[in-house]
C-alpha cells in the first residue's frame, strides 16, 4: 500500500539478483505491439543512421538451449571470440546473449564488449529439454532495437514449435525497424527451415544452413554476421568476396 516502508532485501536476495546479472537475467513480460506502437517503430528507425561512423555495432546473439543443442552450444562458446574479432577490423561490436531453456526459461545478458567475459558467462550455462521460445527472443530483440538500438540478430537453432504467424507478426515489427535476423539453421527439420526462411525475409535478412557439428561452416556464418552489424552492408559485401558464409548470405538480403 502507498506509504508503507519498502523491505529491505535480505544478504539472499542481493545475492541472487547479482549472479542473475552476470549469467543472464529473465526477460520481461512484453504485450504484443498496438498500430500506435508500430508506427513509433518507423518513426525511430527512419530517424536512426544504422552504421553511423563511430558508432558501436549491436548484435543479439540469440541461441537454443533446449537439451539437443548441447554439443552445438559448446561449438557456438568455442567460435564467438571469432566475431568480435571480424568486427574488431571494422569498428567494435557489442553483444547481448539471449538464450532459452527447460520450462518456459529465457533469459538476456547485458551488452558484452569482450570475447573472453562471453566466453566465460556460455562456459556456465548448460543445455535443458523443452520447447523452442523463438518469439520471447523476437520480442527482446524488438525491445533493444527500439531502447538502444540493434544493427542485427543472430539466431542458432534447429527446431521451431511455436505459431509460425505469430512470429512472423514479430518478425515484421524488427522489419519496420530495419534490425536483420540471420536464421541459422543446423541440420534439416522442414518445419523449421519454413518459418526460418520466412523470418528472415521479413525482417531483409537471410537463412542459411548448416550441417550438425560443422564449426568451420558456423564460424563462417557468425564471422559474416558480425561484419554486417559493425560495418553495414558494405562489409558483408567486402567479406563476400573472400567467404562462402558472407556471399551466401548478401544474395538473400534486400
Amino acid at each position: 500500500m502507498a506509504g508503507e516502508p519498502t523491505k529491505p532485501k535480505s544478504a539472499g536476495d542481493v545475492a541472487s539478483a547479482r549472479a542473475e546479472a552476470r549469467e543472464g537475467g529473465p526477460l520481461p513480460e512484453t504485450r504484443r505491439s498496438a498500430s500506435e506502437d508500430i508506427a513509433a517503430f518507423v518513426a525511430k528507425a527512419r530517424a536512426m543512421s544504422p552504421h553511423a561512423a563511430g558508432a558501436k555495432g549491436r548484435l543479439v546473439f540469440a541461441l537454443d538451449a533446449t537439451m539437443s543443442r548441447q554439443p552445438t552450444w559448446d561449438m557456438a562458446c568455442a567460435l564467438q571470440a571469432d566475431m568480435f574479432r571480424e568486427a574488431a577490423s571494422l569498428g567494435s561490436l557489442d553483444i547481448r546473449l539471449v538464450y532459452y531453456r527447460g520450462f518456459n526459461e529465457c533469459r538476456a545478458t547485458g551488452w558484452i564488449s569482450d570475447s573472453a567475459q562471453l566466453a566465460r558467462l556460455m562456459g556456465k550455462i548448460d543445455c535443458q529439454g523443452g520447447n523452442t521460445q523463438i518469439g520471447k527472443v523476437l520480442s527482446e530483440a524488438r525491445r533493444e532495437a527500439v531502447a538502444s538500438g540493434v544493427r542485427a540478430v543472430v539466431f542458432v537453432g534447429d527446431a521451431m514449435e511455436e505459431s509460425v504467424d505469430d512470429l512472423c507478426a514479430k518478425a515484421g515489427e524488427l522489419g519496420l525497424l530495419k534490425v536483420p535476423l540471420f536464421m541459422f539453421q543446423e541440420g534439416q527439420d522442414a518445419t523449421a527451415e519454413q518459418a526460418f526462411r520466412e523470418i528472415a525475409r521479413l525482417t531483409g535478412g537471410a537463412w542459411c544452413r548448416f550441417d550438425p557439428g560443422a564449426a568451420a561452416q558456423l564460424r563462417e556464418l557468425l564471422r559474416a554476421a558480425a561484419a554486417y552489424a559493425a560495418g553495414g552492408r558494405e562489409a558483408l559485401l567486402r567479406l563476400s568476396k573472400t567467404t562462402s558464409g558472407a556471399a551466401a548470405l548478401i544474395g538473400q538480403m534486400k
